[in-house]
């Protein structure tokens, strides 16, 4: 294929090649136990944490809804023994496959040297104070430390503990990592004694280079989402995109990538890999998936709605009365359709998945079909449930 030779594709392949990225279109691609986890991890890049928990939290969900019989045992196996994964900044706090950690030490770097905007009241004395715990007792949590004079928050999401802060610089900086969770209450650890890094003859990796990190945010995009952009490559990191772009069209150059005009998109240029558009078709996908909003699949709003014709609103922080679709809505992805949006509550107490409000979206749900979408929908329930209620 020439390399200026571009290729024109519709709505539905596009999403076949992003389903087929996503493992969404088959059923435990993955396999099952906590390889299984690692290996999703390593394959989407990163998975994002939240901490809303009306519904099991964000990145349990995640890893659920590509590995069937998940349990949230098998990512903190990975997490704190195999060590497989580890927990860093992407766009958000995700956890992110350890064989990359070589491509987040720069950023770990540059917050050694400028610190971090969201941390700059934090002083030099309680850095000093949590550091000299952890290496002399070992990893702790914030609960394990008692003795701090309470300030005043910053922000709305700012900890009115000093030793919380401190620990959370130390993160940013690569000092600790988190070595494992119980919830949202994070144990911390120094990084190098978590991988070993302390015991001859074992070292940490060599940093990225600036080009390295970008040729491996591209790698990266194309392996987890098929068609790329420079918006879908660059997710809240319009900085990057120059260098992003000059990468793609070297790439181009040498047959390695192929421009894609998908329709619909308009101006917005996207690029995929030959092997890709040459498996573009196949048969139609019939397995039902109930979303998190913080899917990769649902995360890009603008991506979602070019591909899928479906506009996702996360309506948590906005007044009840101006909600649309409820206060956490699950988008429902049935075969290549996105055509529901449920409001789910998990009632632990009462050991019950509650429906708040079901939404019919999208073309796929066209009234004559939703008798039996319901249906399906219906059953992937039963499943949903028992997860959100699993010890």
């Amino acid at each position: 294929m020439p390399a200026d030779k571009s290729v024109s594709i519709s709505k539905s392949e596009a999403r076949h090649i992003w389903l087929r990225a996503q493992r969404l279109d088959i059923s435990a691609p993955f396999g099952e136990g906590p390889p299984a986890t690692a290996a999703a991890v390593e394959h989407l890049g990163y998975v994002q944490i939240d901490t809303i928990n009306v519904i099991e939290r964000s990145h349990h969900h995640i890893l659920w809804s590509r590995i069937p019989d998940y349990r949230r045992a098998d990512l903190r196996q990975a997490q704190s023994v195999d060590k497989t994964v580890f927990e860093y900044w992407t766009h958000a706090l995700s956890y992110v496959p350890a064989k990359d950690l070589r491509f987040f030490l720069p950023a770990m770097k540059r917050h050694r040297r400028e610190g971090h905007k969201w941390l700059s009241a934090v002083t030099p004395a309680d850095l000093r104070k949590v550091m000299r715990l952890i290496r002399r007792d070992g990893a702790l949590t914030i609960r394990d430390i008692d003795d701090d004079v309470l300030v005043d928050k910053e922000h709305p999401w700012a900890s009115r503990k000093p030793s919380k802060r401190a620990l959370q610089l130390a993160f940013y900086e690569g000092r600790l990592t988190i070595s494992g969770r119980n919830g949202m209450l994070k144990t911390y650890e120094l990084m190098a004694r978590h991988f070993g890094w302390d015991q001859p003859p074992h070292h940490p990796p060599k940093p990225a280079s600036a080009r390295d990190i970008i040729g491996y945010l591209l790698d990266r995009a194309l392996r987890a989402q098929g068609i790329v952009s420079l918006d879908s490559i660059c997710h809240l990191d319009a900085p990057r995109k120059a260098q992003v772009q000059r990468l793609i069209e070297a790439r181009v150059r040498r047959g390695e990538l192929v421009p894609v005009v998908l329709e619909a998109a308009g101006k917005q240029q996207h690029w995929a890999e030959p092997a890709t558009l040459e498996n573009a078709g196949g048969t139609a996908f019939d397995l039902v998936h109930i979303l998190s909003p913080f899917d990769p699949l649902v995360i890009q709003r603008k991506r979602t709605q070019l591909f899928f014709g479906y506009e996702h609103r996360f309506e948590a922080y906005i007044p009840k009365e101006k909600r649309r679709f409820g206060y956490f809505a699950l988008p429902v992805l049935v075969g290549d359709d996105i055509v529901a949006a449920l409001d789910l509550k998990t009632d632990r107490q009462r050991r019950k998945l509650l429906m708040q409000k079901w939404n019919w979206v999208g073309e796929g749900a066209a009234r004559g079909a939703r008798k039996e979408l319901k249906r399906r929908i219906e059953e992937e329930l039963h499943r949903f449930e028992r997860f959100q209620l699993a010890e």
